[in-house]
């Protein structure tokens, strides 16, 4: 609509929409799972192209310079880099 009863964005309203500022048990557990799950395609990928007798420069740079899920430290799992926020972090649930 138009003019001064215009509908506003739902982002900008009510307590339902406000996102928290950290994240929740459930949410913290579903990111894990879903870091696990990257962490054992790029492992099969690896093992299926071992047993054909290939090597890619792209998944052997993977295993080379990313951590596994264990291996994280919390802020990387639960944050990512964003240039303009102010200490270059936002929460992934924010995205």
């Amino acid at each position: 609509m138009f003019g001064p009863f215009r509908a506003s964005s739902p982002l900008s309203g009510g307590l339902l929409w406000k996102i928290p500022w950290r994240l929740s048990r459930p949410q913290k557990a579903r990111q894990r799972k879903r870091l696990r799950a990257v962490d054992t395609v790029v492992s099969v990928v690896d093992n299926a192209l071992a047993r054909a007798g290939l090597v890619t420069k792209a998944v052997e740079r993977w295993k080379a310079e990313m951590p596994n899920e264990a291996e994280m430290v919390p802020k990387d799992k639960y944050t990512m880099f964003d240039r303009k926020e102010k200490r270059y972090r936002k929460g992934i649930h924010s995205t």
